[in-house]
């Protein structure tokens, strides 16, 4: 049984609610893009963030999510090559966006950069190395969320 500080229960409650606004703002988010390939990938990511609100609420619940770090990173590298060609031939046609799809993209980046901050930080103060490698995990696959909105972006002329 995972014994957590006061200090550590209060960043994962933190932690906790931003994958909560993750999970809604990728659910709605996927129903308001217009591009097709956009609607998936705000699906697949929102499908992540779940996963790591359920990790939070195990950390809280007191026990040690079992993380598998290399298949974790290696399937959500796969799903992304898998619809990637979509991608890069929706961009094919031209750099022509939805303006509203590239603001979902900007704000939806902007998510994933403060949240992969918020638990750079949040490792850090852990005493568990355990749940430091949870934490680690999860903010890696946070950075790769980032990565794959900002290829779409560029892909699609939307980052300049």
């Amino acid at each position: 049984m995972l014994n957590l500080t006061n200090k550590e229960r209060m960043l994962l409650e933190d932690e906790k609610k931003h994958e909560q606004l993750c999970v809604q703002k990728y659910q709605d988010y996927s129903n308001k893009a217009c591009d097709s390939g956009l609607k998936n990938l705000f699906s697949q990511i929102g499908q992540k963030e779940q996963q790591h609100l359920d990790s939070i609420n195990q950390l809280l619940n007191g026990t040690i999510p079992n993380v598998n770090q290399s298949q974790g990173s290696q399937g959500s590298n796969n799903q992304n090559q898998s619809s990637m060609p979509n991608i890069n031939l929706q961009s094919m046609q031209g750099n022509s966006y939805n303006e509203q799809d590239k603001m979902l993209c900007q704000d939806t980046l902007t998510t994933e950069k403060y949240i992969s901050s918020t638990y750079n930080t949040a490792i850090f103060e852990f005493a568990d190395k355990n749940v430091r490698q949870v934490l680690n995990h999860i903010q890696k696959e946070e950075q790769e969320h980032g990565e794959q909105i900002y290829n779409y972006m560029s892909q699609h002329g939307m980052y300049n």
